[in-house]
């Protein structure tokens, strides 16, 4: 189903556009998400990979993230207008890939404000020029610069934004998934928006640290939350339960690499022996899996 969506104050090169209903989720009083059932993008799917969605408070609406393509989150910002006429005042992006901050042109109007990570605008200068490039033969998706937008708020440590009598925590994490993770804290559901630092059912996916992400998995796991919201796959409900594979998967590879340093074998032969303990738990092990491997490599080589 495909609906007719027009808003006004964009700046964009349309004001109506077609595009695909949104399924959402209020997965905690106040708090809805779209869960994707898809992990690879493609042209079928135009980037719709990632979980997004938004919180609203009694004075201002926080989206986070804002999808995949365009028309993700311009049906994003019409679906909030359906459920409440609180005005969106912020837009979260988590981290720099796509599937998170395509949408973000939906959103470009007058009030809203952009957060992200203190490292989010130098990771999207960089890597904007080859995403657009890629953008219309991956996904079928027509987007340029315009649809990049850094952020203007930027977290060092970590902020709290008062969305009216509903507090949000945003931290900023150390280099873990990416170089620029942002978690966003609800602490009126105790619920926790970790986006792509936590993955289920799709394999991890190093593009930062994996040192730095098991020391962020080992803090977090001290930690109780009734629900953990992913990037890819359903909300957790049991903490720390529901991060165990993770870390699993992330130990073991970790593991596994320093033995073959140890040994004096080299990435090659990493690359090509380093298996998975549990290859049926994971979707899309063959496309990052080996990718892991290399990233990962790179950095333990170098260890004290």
């Amino acid at each position: 189903m495909k609906l007719l969506v027009c808003l006004s104050g964009l700046l964009l090169s349309f004001n109506c556009l077609a595009v695909p209903a949104l399924n959402l989720s209020e997965v905690a009083p106040g708090v809805y998400m779209h869960q994707s059932n898809e992990h690879w993008p493609d042209r079928h799917n135009h980037g719709d990979i990632a979980n997004i969605g938004f919180i609203v408070g009694a004075q201002c609406v926080a989206v986070i993230d804002s999808g995949g393509s365009p028309q993700q989150g311009m049906a994003l910002r019409h679906a909030i207008q359906q459920i409440t006429s609180t005005p969106i005042c912020y837009v979260i992006n988590t981290h720099v890939h796509p599937d998170h901050i395509y949408g973000n042109l939906a959103f470009k109007t007058a009030g809203v404000k952009f957060v992200g990570h203190h490292k989010l605008a130098r990771a999207m200068a960089s890597r904007a020029p080859h995403y657009l490039s890629r953008a219309d033969e991956v996904l079928n998706i027509k987007v340029n610069q315009d649809h990049i937008i850094p952020p203007d708020i930027e977290v060092k440590d970590s902020l709290n934004l008062d969305l009216g009598n509903r507090i949000i925590r945003l931290t900023a994490h150390p280099a873990a998934h990416t170089d620029n993770d942002l978690s966003v804290f609800d602490q009126t559901t105790q619920t926790l928006w970790l986006a792509d630092l936590l993955f289920l059912e799709h394999i991890p996916v190093i593009d930062g640290s994996l040192k730095g992400w098991l020391t962020e998995l080992d803090k977090l796991e001290k930690q109780q939350y009734r629900l953990v919201i992913p990037g890819h796959g359903k909300p957790v409900s049991h903490w720390p339960l529901g991060m165990q594979a993770e870390k699993q998967y992330l130990s073991q590879l970790a593991q596994d690499i320093r033995s073959y340093i140890k040994n004096g074998k080299t990435l090659e032969q990493a690359v090509s022996s380093i298996g998975i303990n549990n290859p049926n738990q994971w979707q899309l092990a063959e496309q990052f899996h080996r990718k892991n491997i290399t990233i990962a490599f790179a950095e333990l080589e170098w260890e004290d």
